[in-house]
């Protein structure tokens, strides 16, 4: 049986966003600027970030002379500066029906990671566009910028529903025939594809961005034997297909355990191999304490 996604009051909650405004805050303490990624341009002007210097010419800022050169050259020489632009930050958020089974079902966590990584980069006036992916993609909501576009992200994921079966390569590969503008693509999925890991892994490798990579786990993905009654003849559902009926063994708990380390190992080896950020969320467990850390080190900063 498919649960609903959570409502709005539910993803809009004050408690909520009050940890998300506390996190950014961290994120600005501990790394320059605060940024989740920095966009710098080859443009050089005044900006923030000295970047060389080059002869004056007639035109230039007479402000932007260094005198000391002056002083020891007898020439005179301008600074440049990098300019920075607004980063574009693309969410894919998965919502196949697989993400809305369970009790509670991973589409309610996977929400609230896709509004608190929202929320920071629309602090940081980045622009954010959410697309929903399923057997196919969807553009829900396109380069909204600025604090206050926060209540239009919980809306436009309060009003999502379960779509389709797991098919994230096909959806994956539209993202990348559409040439976006070179920014920071976030997947929040549980990566149970029907092409299997490697379709998925192999599109992904086609996107020019940069990669976060959010898994939504649980404990009984890894072990199986945590799940109550599964033992003897069972049907085993995941909403997109027909129910599985098969007979519980030690043989078979072990196969499965086996060939769910090379499914990690795998998303691993990816994401070390591309240079991608790989975060997994623990669905039973607060999803802002497993994202500060990851947020807080910088580690999907340049």
């Amino acid at each position: 049986m498919l649960s609903s996604a959570p409502g709005f009051d539910e993803l809009f909650d004050p408690v909520f966003l009050e940890r998300v405004n506390a996190l950014t805050l961290r994120i600005a303490a501990a790394q320059k600027g605060g940024r989740l990624a920095d966009q710098r341009t080859s443009a050089r002007g005044q900006g923030s970030d000295f970047a060389d210097f080059k002869p004056y010419v007639p035109g230039d800022d007479l402000r932007a002379i260094d005198w000391n050169i002056y002083r020891r050259l007898g020439k005179a020489f301008v600074r440049v500066f990098e300019e920075r632009q607004d980063l574009p930050v693309y969410i894919l958020l998965d919502v196949s029906r697989s993400m809305f089974v369970e009790s509670p079902p991973r589409i309610g966590p996977a929400m609230r990671a896709v509004l608190a990584l929202a929320a920071v980069a629309l602090g940081q006036q980045d622009a954010v566009s959410l697309m929903t992916v399923s057997d196919d993609m969807g553009t829900a909501m396109r380069n909204v910028s600025g604090k206050g576009g926060i209540a239009r992200v919980a809306q436009t994921l309060a009003a999502q529903l379960a779509v389709g079966r797991s098919a994230l390569a096909g959806a994956i590969a539209k993202l990348a025939a559409m040439r976006l503008r070179r920014g920071l693509v976030i997947l929040v999925s549980d990566f149970f594809d029907d092409d299997g890991l490697d379709g998925v892994l192999t599109a992904l490798e086609t996107l020019p961005h940069r990669l976060l990579l959010v898994q939504m786990t649980r404990a009984s993905d890894a072990d199986p034997m945590l799940l109550p009654d599964l033992d003897g003849d069972v049907v085993i559902e995941d909403g997109e297909h027909e129910g599985a009926g098969l007979t519980v063994t030690p043989e078979l708990i072990a196969r499965y355990r086996a060939a769910y380390r090379d499914f990690a190992d795998g998303l691993d080896g990816f994401a070390r191999r591309r240079g991608a950020t790989l975060v997994r969320l623990d669905a039973d467990r607060d999803v802002l304490d497993q994202l500060m850390p990851v947020l807080t080190a910088g580690s999907i900063l340049p």
